[in-house]
């Protein structure tokens, strides 16, 4: 059955998350719907083990309940002292409803003792979108290197860890960094771009593929262009 694409609904709730989702989707210029659309709708459990299992439970658990396409995110901080922790399991890593101000403290507190050349991480995030019946037709993962500081910047952008987190080659971190600069070199940004270069590059079956080839023909203007 072919199912019309002209609503893409984000499975979060996140006001921070669908502002910046909501910038880096424009070039679809699809009508973006998000959770909170969606009252009655089920929570999707969380618990894969990689951020791309949890993108991939979140896509196709909110699809088929909503009949709807959905694209889902999934993030996590992995710290190489830490051997990869917090990792997949970053908004619960002072436990399960922990709030982030407890994440972000037990951070701190497992790096105390670790000198700043050591303190190197990532922020790594898988985007998937799924189809209404559920199933995955497109999928990215982007990346952001830095170091964890010790203490929280006062940057009014950015939410969760971003106040601790430092990106290669800026200074500053994601919290501090406007949003158009941390769409380039923030790891979201990073993964919805290539979702969209994978989509400009990919069989014309895919309905992101197909509207991104009608806006090219109509406008003369692909997704690298904007």
């Amino acid at each position: 059955m072919v199912h019309a694409f002209d609503t893409l609904v984000l499975a979060t709730g996140n006001p921070h998350k669908v502002r910046e989702l909501l910038e880096l989707l424009a070039p679809l210029q699809l009508r973006i719907q998000t959770l909170a659309d969606w009252p009655s709708v089920l929570t999707v459990v969380e618990d894969g083990r990689t951020p791309a299992e949890n993108a991939h439970k979140k896509a196709t658990g909110y699809a088929r309940q909503l009949a709807a396409w959905v694209l889902a995110d999934d993030t996590a901080l992995c710290v190489d002292a830490l051997g990869g922790a917090p990792g997949v399991r970053s908004a619960r890593y002072a436990g399960d409803g922990a709030t982030m101000e407890e994440n972000r403290a037990r951070l701190l507190a497992d790096l105390v003792d670790v000198p700043d050349a050591r303190r190197t991480a990532r922020f790594v995030c898988h985007v998937a979108v799924a189809d209404p019946a559920g199933e995955i037709v497109l999928e990215a993962t982007g990346t952001c290197e830095g170091r964890v500081l010790r203490a929280a910047s006062t940057g009014p952008f950015g939410f969760g860890y971003d106040v601790l987190f430092a990106v290669d080659g800026c200074d500053r971190t994601l919290a501090e960094l406007p949003p158009d600069v941390s769409a380039r070199v923030g790891h979201r940004g990073r993964a919805v771009r290539r979702l969209l270069e994978k989509a400009a590059c990919g069989p014309i079956r895919c309905p992101i593929s197909a509207r991104l080839a009608r806006l090219r023909a109509e406008f003369g203007t692909s997704e690298s262009d904007r």
